[in-house]
């Protein structure tokens, strides 16, 4: 049997996968895929997610506020997080961040909702998954400021900059601080020859596969729907660059998972 593997973030409460998400899983259960975190993009996307964890032992809920949803986002939101993050499923805040590429919200609303999220996170004791686009400088800045006030039950575990794609410097700093990486479909693309010099000088202890299905769909699929199955490409890109048999990555990346994110042992089976 090949060793387990946690697909770190799949967005598999998404429309896309209505008609075929019971097969989904089956071929994420067959891949070796035991556990998968779904991170919620807005309030109803929280209730997605929880929905779906609750009905399969194997799926986890992130509950938070993307900065393209923040728009509309104000203390009751903080109040509805931190009632949803009461649920036992609920393993992370996310998927929070800054994003300057889509013009969905403003800037300084962003960092109000990634400000309080970031604070709900600390007092709740839970790692947060960033997304992060075209904005490295602010997230890391903020990121340090926080990391530097956190509890100490978190250091060491403050949690995942999703899906990275930033600069080697900003992949130091923050694992400096603390944070995992997690990597995705681009790592396999043929011209990403920075990304995977970073995955490769990366601790070991820091690294995490995910898929952010239905999106970044590795080369073998490209152009495709993703889907969680398909971690195993990102697990085999890794192993490849650091020189080590897939099942020994796989169960480096399973270990760093269930460390950050303090998996349940008993849910095992998607």
């Amino acid at each position: 049997m090949p060793a387990p593997l946690v697909d770190t973030h799949c967005h598999l409460n998404f429309h896309r996968y209505d008609k075929d998400r019971d097969a989904v899983l089956k071929r994420a259960q067959d891949a070796g895929v035991e556990r998968i975190i779904i991170p919620a993009i807005d309030l109803p996307s929280c209730a997605e997610a929880l929905q779906l964890a609750e009905a399969h032992p194997g799926l986890f809920a992130a509950v938070g506020i993307h900065p393209n949803s923040s728009r509309s986002f104000d203390t009751s939101s903080i109040d509805k997080l931190r009632e949803l993050a009461a649920h036992p499923k609920v393993v992370a805040i996310g998927e929070i961040g800054l994003d300057y590429h889509w013009d969905k919200s403003p800037k300084a609303v962003q960092a109000t909702a990634l400000e309080k999220q970031l604070e709900l996170a600390a007092e709740l004791a839970l790692p947060v998954i960033i997304h992060n686009r075209e904005a490295s400088a602010d997230v890391i800045d903020r990121l340090a400021d926080w990391a530097a006030t956190a509890p100490a039950s978190m250091q060491g575990r403050l949690g995942v900059l999703h899906s990275f794609s930033a600069s080697a410097d900003i992949a130091a700093r923050a694992t400096e601080l603390g944070f995992y990486l997690g990597f995705s479909g681009p790592l396999t693309f043929k011209k990403a020859n920075e990304l995977r010099e970073i995955a490769r000088e990366t601790p070991l202890e820091r690294l995490l596969v995910e898929t952010d299905a239905p999106f970044l769909s590795p080369a073998p699929y490209r152009g495709k729907r993703n889907e969680p199955a398909w971690v195993c490409h990102i697990n085999a890109a890794l192993a490849k660059l650091r020189g080590m048999p897939p099942d020994q990555m796989a169960r480096q990346t399973t270990d760093n998972a269930e460390m950050l994110f303090a998996l349940s042992q008993s849910g095992k089976a998607c």
